[in-house]
C-alpha cells in the first residue's frame, strides 16, 4: 500500500451547479477527471484530515468505481473516517440523515438525480455539508475555484475496499465503515410517522403499487412498504437498483413512469401509486386516474401533516422554489403560517430549515420534503401521504377534491424543451428580458400581462443575494409563465417553462390542465417565440 502524489492541471467546465457536478459518465471516467473535481471538493472544505464523511451514490454506472477513488484519495489525504453504503449504495435522503446522526463533517454523494444511467448517460459528484445538505454557492463557488489551480493530488494505491459486508476495515490510517443503508433511514420514518395506522390500512385491503424505477429507492419501500408495514409482496416493483436503471428513465413524472401511469388509469388500479427517481428523493403521487402533480401534493401535505405524529405540533412555515405553484401560499394564507418563495435548488431551503422558519419545503420538479433531513425526500412524501390517507379514510381523488374545494386550485404545467442549442436559449432568455419594460399592459392570446421581472433573492437568514433566477411573465387574474434555464442536463441547454392559473370556480376545477392553461401556454409561446427561436413546435416532456 503506498501513497503517491499524481500530477495534474485543471480540466474546464467542472463548475458544480444547484446539485453538484454532472458530465456524461464517459468525461468522469476520463483520466484525471474524477480525481480532480474530488481534490477540489477536499481542497474546497478545508481539507479532509482528521474528518469523518458519509459516501454513497445511487449505483448507476461507474458508482462502485468512483467509491473506491474517493476512499483511496480520502484516506491518502489524512481522513479518520468513511462512513460508506452497503455496496456503495445510499439514498440522497438517507446520506443526509446519517451525515446528521452520526454529527459528520459532511458526504460525498455520487449520483446524476433523475438523469438515466450507463456508459453511455450520466453521473454526478456533490458534496453535502455537516447540516446533511447541498453545499451552498459560497462553498461550491471555492470548490470551482480550487479546481482553476490545483496541480497535483494525493491518492493511495492499493486493493480495492470490500463493500460488500457491513462492518469496519482499515484502508491505511483510515477506517472505513460499511453500513446498512436503510436501517438508520427506516428508523427515522418510523419516529415520523404512525407505522400502525399505514399497517392497518394495507390490512383492510388498500392496494399500493410503487414503482423504485430501478433506483436506489428500491431497497427502502421494499423494507418499509413491505417487510415493516404489511403491503403485499410485489407491491413495489422494480427494487433492485440497477446500473442503468433497467434501461429507463429514473424521472418519477407520467413520461418516464407510464406503466404505472397505465396501472393507475386502468380498471384494476390500485388505491395509490408512487414513483421515486434515481437517488431517492424525488417522488411522484398517483391515485386511482387522479395525478397528483408536485404542487398540488406540497400544499395537500401542508394542509394534512398535523394527522402524522411528527407534525403534530403544526408547521413552523413552509417553503416552495419560484417556478413552484402557488397553492401552498393559500394553505398558508389560510393557516397563517410563513411562506418563503426561493430560488430553484434544494440548498436555498437548508437556511431556512436550520433557523427554524419552515417544516415542509417543496418544488415543482416532484422533490418535497421536511425538516427531517437536508434533502427533499421521495419515500418519506409517500409515507406522509398514505399517514394523512389513513387517518382520514379518503381516496388520493376526494383529497383533491376537498382541498381545491377550501383552497381553490392552481392549474399547473411544466413544459421541458431539451437538448435545446445552448445559444438560441440564452437568445430567447435575452430577448425576454429586453421586454420587461414594454410587456406590461400588452395583451397575448387574451391574457394581459400585469408585470414581468427576473427573480432575485435575499436570504432572510444570512442575507445572501442570488440574482439570475428565472424569468416572470405574470397576467391579470392570477395566471404566469415562468422560463428559466435548467443545469441538471448535460447536453445543451434544457428550457423550461412553467405555466399556472389560478381557478376559484368549483364548477371549473377538473379540467385537463393542458386545456385550463391553453391561453397562458398561447400567451408565452407568443411572447417568447420558442418555436422560432428553438425550432421546437412542441416540448419534449409535459408534466
Amino acid at each position: 500500500m503506498d501513497r503517491i502524489t499524481v500530477e495534474t492541471q485543471p480540466i474546464e467546465g467542472q463548475k458544480p451547479g444547484t446539485s453538484g457536478l454532472r458530465k456524461k459518465t464517459s468525461v468522469f471516467m476520463e483520466p484525471r477527471y474524477l480525481e480532480n473535481f474530488v481534490q477540489a471538493i477536499f481542497t474546497g472544505i478545508g481539507g479532509v484530515a482528521g474528518k469523518t464523511l458519509v459516501l454513497g451514490g445511487d449505483g448507476r454506472y461507474f458508482n462502485d468505481r468512483a467509491a473506491q477513488v474517493i476512499l483511496r484519495m480520502a484516506a491518502a489525504q489524512g481522513a479518520s473516517r468513511i462512513i460508506v453504503g452497503q455496496n456503495a449504495l445510499m439514498s440522497t435522503p438517507a446520506a443526509s440523515n446519517m451525515i446528521r446522526k452520526r454529527q459528520t463533517d459532511g458526504g460525498i454523494i455520487m449520483s446524476a438525480s433523475h438523469n438515466p444511467g450507463g456508459p453511455d448517460e450520466d453521473f454526478g459528484v456533490k458534496f453535502n455539508t455537516p447540516n446533511g445538505g447541498p453545499a451552498p454557492e459560497e462553498v461550491t463557488n471555492r470548490i470551482f475555484e480550487a479546481t482553476k489551480t490545483l496541480d497535483s493530488y494525493d491518492i493511495l494505491v492499493t486493493d480495492d475496499v470490500d463493500l460488500s459486508e457491513v462492518g469496519e476495515t482499515q484502508l491505511g490510517d483510515m477506517v472505513v465503515e460499511v453500513v446498512d443503508p436503510v436501517v438508520d433511514y427506516a428508523a427515522l420514518m418510523d419516529s415520523l410517522f404512525d407505522f400502525d395506522a399505514i399497517a392497518k390500512l394495507f390490512q383492510s385491503g388498500f392496494r399500493i403499487r410503487y414503482d423504485a424505477m430501478h433506483a436506489v429507492t428500491g431497497p427502502y419501500a421494499k423494507a418499509i412498504l413491505e417487510e415493516r408495514l404489511g403491503a403485499p409482496a410485489g407491491s413495489v416493483v422494480n427494487a433492485v437498483p440497477s446500473p442503468d436503471f433497467g434501461g429507463g428513465h429514473p424521472d418519477p413524472n407520467p413520461i418516464w413512469a407510464k406503466d404505472l401511469m397505465d396501472l393507475m388509469y386502468s380498471d384494476d388500479a390500485p388505491d395509490f401509486g408512487a414513483a421515486s427517481d434515481g437517488d431517492g428523493d424525488r417522488n411522484m403521487i398517483v391515485g386511482r386516474a387522479a395525478y397528483v402533480t408536485p404542487s398540488d401534493s406540497l400544499a395537500v401535505l401542508a394542509a394534512n401533516a398535523h394527522l402524522a405524529p411528527g407534525y403534530s405540533g403544526g408547521l413552523k412555515g413552509v417553503a416552495r422554489s419560484m417556478p413552484t405553484s402557488g397553492a401552498v401560499d393559500r394553505v398558508a394564507a389560510k393557516r397563517g403560517l410563513d411562506c418563503y418563495e426561493t430560488p430553484t435548488g434544494w440548498k436555498f431551503f437548508g437556511n431556512l430549515l436550520d433557523a427554524g422558519r419552515a417544516t415542509l419545503c417543496g418544488e415543482e420538479s416532484a422533490g418535497t420534503g421536511s425538516d427531517h433531513v437536508r434533502e427533499k425526500d421521495g419515500l418519506w412524501a409517500v409515507l406522509l401521504w398514505l399517514n394523512i390517507l389513513a387517518e382520514t379514510g379518503k381516496s388520493v381523488q376526494q383529497m383533491l377534491d376537498d382541498h381545491w374545494t377550501e383552497f381553490g386550485r392552481n392549474y399547473y404545467s411544466r413544459h421541458d424543451y431539451e437538448g435545446v442549442d445552448a445559444a438560441a436559449a440564452e437568445g430567447l432568455m435575452n430577448a425576454l428580458r429586453a421586454q420587461f419594460d414594454t410587456l406590461p399592459g400588452k395583451s397575448f392570446a387574451g391574457r394581459t400581462v400585469a408585470s414581468a421581472d427576473e427573480f432575485s433573492y435575499d436570504d432572510p437568514v444570512d442575507g445572501s443575494h442570488s440574482a439570475g433566477q428565472g424569468i416572470r411573465i405574470s397576467f391579470e387574474g392570477g395566471g404566469r409563465a415562468v422560463f428559466r434555464l435548467s443545469g441538471t442536463g448535460t447536453v445543451g441547454a434544457t428550457l423550461r417553462v412553467y405555466l399556472e392559473d389560478v381557478c376559484e370556480d368549483p364548477d371549473q376545477m377538473h379540467k385537463d390542465p393542458q386545456e385550463a392553461l391553453a391561453d397562458i401556454i398561447a400567451a408565452a409561446e407568443e411572447i417568447a417565440g420558442i418555436k422560432e427561436r428553438t425550432g421546437r413546435a412542441e416540448p419534449d416532456v409535459r408534466t
